[in-house]
């Protein structure tokens, strides 16, 4: 599924997940090295036997390189990674080696190849990470380190990680990657952050340099490089906590949109878990859905939304509150869910019409959870008739707010608005008699 204003979304949990099931035989045939910047001379005589006993190598032209004469034959990554993908896997059953890295299962190849290759036909073989290169030299504990990466991801996820003395590791594409961090804090108002850029970690030519985000002076950084960040919040810094509730005014919108107090309530009946699918049905502002996607790692969302100014929007808010993994479909519901992975929860905010409803329920995975609003008497019988036939909690919310009333203050009332949420029962299990199933195989709940 596209997205009409950031084409490089593919709609997937990974750019490189394509599906395939994963493969393998007995025993391990690929073993993938992680390699640091020192080459072959930092491995182990593990590492080096695998690669002595290969009969194809895969890796990038840098760590390619490092091997001098060999006789494997040598595969640079192709770009699709799909069809390098294809070769790797022609291979099963024939030792293979894949150069990665330092740490090739954290955010390298080697979590990529798992998906496609069974545990027990892959060894992985780890150098330290520059993560752990960098903690060291830096003296800061790991535990207590965001770990992050922008290698194939935009620097804008990073500033919903920017708080008043966290630390953070970040992996750079290359070596424009610290520019473009450092005008990133200081945009955010974290302009006096200190920055320290590490180059080729663990090699010959390991250079560590420091300067301030507002003041980047450096030059000529190698492409292979982290930046260490401590983060220094200046008067124009305005941190936002990833509890739900931001203020309205933290978003771009043009009034059609989910207000703090309900969006709140909204994101605690949806139950954001690490993993979970959600689609927001009627976007507006994308409120909802970047909420959700602060509330819980490694969350997905899809925004669905008929208007292009306002997709324009969405977009907006998910950069600038650091979450542009955000999925945009430009389209009215229920048409727009054609192609869609199966939710884990869902809210309706912008309308209960024309099968909106119906056909987001059908999706729902069992065990989702439901979440709709209205503020129309129409739509608000149709949510009452819907929590007689599906149960859930059904409740009324009104709120006043404190407002001038000439010299005096009054409590002006807003429009009330129907929340119902329900979650989706699982199937029930079709009896089985002594003689067996009578009307097929039961389903498990």
């Amino acid at each position: 599924m596209s997205d009409p204003v950031r084409p490089w979304l593919s709609g997937k949990a990974d750019a490189n997940d394509d599906g395939r099931q994963a493969r393998g035989d007995d025993g391990p045939w690929l073993t993938i090295v992680g390699i640091g910047d020192g080459g072959l001379a930092s491995l182990t005589g593990e590492a080096l036997d695998a690669i002595d006993r290969a009969t194809a190598i895969f890796g990038g032209e840098r760590h390619l390189a490092m091997l001098g004469e060999t006789a494997a034959e040598t595969i640079v990554w192709e770009t699709p990674f799909s069809a390098a993908l294809d070769r790797l896997l022609d291979r099963v059953g024939t030792p293979t080696v894949v150069l990665a890295t330092g740490d090739p299962m954290w955010f390298g190849v080697g979590a990529t190849l798992a998906r496609h290759v069974v545990a027990k036909a892959m060894r992985v073989l780890p150098a330290p990470s520059a993560f752990s290169l960098a903690a060291s030299k830096l003296g800061w504990p790991l535990q207590a380190t965001a770990c992050l990466t922008v290698h194939g991801r935009p620097v804008d996820q990073l500033s919903r990680h920017l708080f008043p003395g966290e630390k953070l590791l970040v992996l750079s594409e290359d070596g424009a990657s610290p520019r473009e961090i450092a005008r990133l804090l200081t945009s955010r108002g974290f302009g006096q952050s200190r920055m320290v850029v590490m180059e080729h970690l663990g090699g010959e030519r390991e250079q560590v340099r420091e300067t301030l985000a507002a003041g980047y002076d450096l030059e000529a950084e190698a492409d292979l490089n982290l930046v260490a960040i401590l983060c220094v919040a200046g008067r124009a810094a305005t941190p936002l906590p990833t509890v739900a509730g931001l203020p309205d005014d933290a978003f771009v919108h043009d009034g059609k949109m989910t207000k703090r107090t309900l969006r709140a309530l909204a994101i605690a009946a949806l139950e954001p878990m690490p993993g979970a699918l959600l689609w927001d049905v009627g976007a507006g502002a994308g409120s909802v859905a970047v909420e959700w996607l602060r509330a819980a790692v490694r969350t997905r969302a899809v925004a669905i939304e008929p208007k292009p100014e306002r997709c324009a929007m969405i977009a907006e808010n998910a950069a600038t509150l650091g979450v542009p993994e955000l999925l945009l479909v430009e389209g009215s519901a229920p048409g727009a869910y054609g192609g869609l992975e199966a939710p884990d929860a869902v809210f309706i905010g912008g309308g209960l019409s024309d099968g909106v409803f119906a056909a987001a329920w059908e999706a729902l995975k069992p065990g989702g959870r439901m979440v709709a609003h209205a503020v129309t008497l129409e739509s608000e019988a149709m949510l009452i008739e819907l929590h007689g036939q599906l149960g859930g909690e059904l409740m009324r919310i009104a709120i006043d707010r404190a407002e001038k009333v000439g010299p005096f203050r009054g409590l002006k009332p807003s429009m009330p608005v129907i929340h119902w949420h329900v979650t989706k029962p699982y199937p029930k299990l079709v009896p089985v008699d002594a003689e067996g199933p009578a009307d097929g195989p039961g389903q498990a709940g």
